[in-house]
């Protein structure tokens, strides 16, 4: 069980002077309440999703496939191999693009941070332990754990050097 947090809250302008209006965390971990005076303008956000960039795809499409069950929606040719990919499962997905796609893709601004470090993935998952079944081959570099934000979890990094954690909401005694 998560533990409760204190409400996020917003800005609505009636008239001249705002009030705070509570909105729930989400977080697994414990939040802060913050407040803003300034109203933004609406924003629908529709969906994250992460791009992950490696060296080469191929080695990733049995981790996500074959142990994850996500299914490979669209995959982008770039030569003799994949220069992008999307995996998909229910409503989540992750892409991953090759570091020399990004190079021929993208503004030099942004590709020539493209080889900087790995990403990290918080993945709330409804058993675990299926997870960490699939996960045996992998290379483990968290044990599982019980967090003090009540997540029992462990992390794996895929074969593209990303980390991955999976977590499962600890059951209330």
């Amino acid at each position: 069980m998560r533990p409760s947090s204190p409400p996020i809250a917003t800005a609505r302008s009636h008239g001249h002077r705002p009030t705070l209006v509570p909105l729930p965390c989400s977080s697994p971990f414990p939040c802060r309440k913050l407040m803003s005076l300034k109203e933004k303008p609406p924003m629908n956000v529709k969906r994250i999703t992460a791009v992950l960039l490696v060296k080469e795809i191929e080695p990733l499409i049995p981790f996500w496939v074959d142990r994850l069950g996500f299914a490979k929606t669209v995959e982008v040719p770039d030569g003799n191999k994949l220069g992008f990919v999307i995996f998909q499962k229910n409503s989540v997905e992750v892409m991953y693009q090759t570091y020399a796609s990004v190079e021929k893709d993208a503004p030099p601004a942004m590709s020539s941070e493209a080889r900087k470090g790995p990403t990290y993935l918080y993945m709330e998952v409804d058993n675990l332990d299926a997870v960490l079944a699939q996960m045996k081959d992998s290379r483990m570099v968290m044990p599982v754990r019980t967090a003090f934000y009540g997540m029992k979890e462990f992390a794996v990094q895929d074969p593209g050097g990303h980390f991955i954690t999976f977590a499962e909401p600890v059951a209330a005694a």
